[in-house]
């Protein structure tokens, strides 16, 4: 038997190669465990250090581990929160880790967090084909779900909540009431419910996520969408919109909200250098905004990596591909030329945030202790997750028994001892004499697509060995 490891990835620039491989050394000091009489146990993911277990990173964290051939769990962290559901079904968005106690504030009373369980869990499944785990948590989320509903829904169908709810605190949105990214986060939820319960197949619990799915859509594209400036926004108390760009306002791509035209309108402003087109990809606020700081200052134009995730995940769902894997691109240049300031390639960190002008972490004047370095929770969704699915292309479903590689040109890439599973596969890209040929390693059969944009689209099955293809002969 081998030893279990990392799957190997293969890129034409080592330098992605290298930080991806350190991520996965780096991540076993982020894999933590309580003092001995503490009442979170277990190994759970989490900030070398820190006091509590948070909900973002548990639910981000998991996009990543997936791909870790097993080594590290992603679903601990998760189950960490389930298992804490109060009898009303309530689940806070932070714990104390010695204590078990939730965290709440004054400027978040009830310890609201986004949800984003059932996105992290649809994940999980492609990737880990568990059905048992899908029948144990549904009932857990949709009891969270109901409590939300029952202190934040109001009669408009939106929710009102506070900002601290979303984690973006000092954001120029002091007005907001109704914000874009919490309602659409919930039609996310939905969205996802009705994924699992489909799973399950519980067509009555699938046709009514789907309808509180659609109720969200109605409202959020009658109130929170712009016609004349093509954007979606915060409401005020009297459902006014405000009209300050935030970054927010690309949660409805991930919530395949916006019809084409809607899409293609927000879509152009990423590559506009007036608002979100900055050379490091995306800053938190609009470049025209009155807020913007080239400093970041928090959330008023820092790039935050699990935001900048969120909108490539977004462009996915309108299949721009290219768009996406160029901004993967050229954020993790952004994120490597930060490393190794004065070109010392011997030490640097990732940063919890960066600049959005040029390299370097991103500034939080009278914040302590920001940018935190090496912040895996946000870091590592680029490191490795964009690296695997955007850079390298790799979409893998194993329910479906399918691996998707949706890539613009050949190039010499690819993964070796990827873990379905208990089927590890190798897929490699390079060119020889006779043209460009794919190698291919697999223990059991899949089915392989191979999407070459806009030239080549083929589907075949993979028998279990070694095989190679020519491209030119597909």
């Amino acid at each position: 038997m081998i030893k279990r490891d990392f799957p190997k990835i293969h890129f034409y620039d080592q330098d992605f190669v290298d930080i991806y491989d350190r991520t996965w050394a780096w991540i076993q000091d982020s894999w933590l465990s309580g003092p001995e009489k503490s009442a979170v146990k277990g190994k759970f993911f989490g900030y070398p250090g820190c006091t509590k277990v948070t909900q973002l990173e548990a639910i981000l964290s998991s996009f990543f581990l997936v791909y870790s051939n097993r080594i590290y769990q992603a679903h601990p962290t998760l189950d960490i929160f389930y298992e804490r559901q109060e009898a009303n079904g309530a689940i806070r968005w932070a714990y104390e880790i010695e204590s078990g106690n939730p965290v709440v504030s004054p400027e978040n009373p009830e310890g609201l967090g986004l949800p984003l369980f059932a996105w992290a869990e649809f994940n999980l499944y492609h990737k880990s084909a568990n059905k048992k785990r899908v029948k144990e948590v549904v009932p857990v989320l949709h009891r969270y779900m109901a409590w939300i509903d029952s202190l934040y829904k109001r009669p408009n169908g939106l929710y009102a909540v506070p900002l601290a709810a979303t984690g973006m605190d000092n954001a120029p949105r002091e007005d907001a009431v109704y914000l874009i990214d919490f309602n659409t986060v919930m039609a996310i939820n939905a969205l996802y419910m009705s994924a699992l319960a489909d799973i399950l197949n519980d067509k009555e619990a699938s046709f009514q996520y789907k309808r509180q799915y659609f109720s969200l859509k109605t409202r959020i594209n009658s109130l929170m969408w712009d016609p004349d400036s093509g954007f979606y926004y915060d409401l005020d108390e009297n459902e006014r919109r405000l009209s300050v760009k935030t970054i927010a306002g690309y949660w409805p791509l991930l919530a395949e909200l916006p019809n084409d035209d809607k899409a293609e309108r927000i879509i152009e402003k990423l590559t506009d250098p007036e608002y979100f087109g900055t050379p490091h990809p995306y800053p938190t606020v609009a470049r025209n905004e009155p807020s913007f700081s080239e400093n970041g200052d928090g959330y008023r134009g820092s790039v935050f990596p699990h935001l900048t995730f969120m909108v490539i995940k977004g462009l996915e769902k309108y299949q721009r591909w290219d768009l996406a894997r160029e901004c993967a691109i050229r954020h993790l240049y952004f994120v490597l030329d930060s490393m190794h300031p004065e070109g010392n390639h011997h030490k640097g960190n990732l940063w919890e945030a960066y600049l959005p002008l040029k390299e370097g972490p991103a500034q939080w004047p009278g914040r302590e202790g920001f940018p935190r370095p090496n912040y895996l929770s946000y870091i590592a969704l680029s490191t490795i997750c964009l690296t695997i699915e955007n850079i390298i292309g790799l979409s893998i479903s194993l329910p479906r028994k399918t691996v998707d590689w949706i890539i613009p040109n050949l190039e010499i890439m690819g993964i070796e001892n990827l873990s379905l599973k208990r089927n590890m596969i190798t897929i490699l890209s390079n060119k020889s004499g006779r043209g460009w040929e794919i190698h291919m390693e697999s223990e059991k059969l899949y089915y392989f697509t191979i999407n070459i944009l806009g030239k080549k689209k083929k589907t075949l099955p993979i028998p279990s060995g070694k095989c190679s293809m020519l491209i030119d002969k597909l």
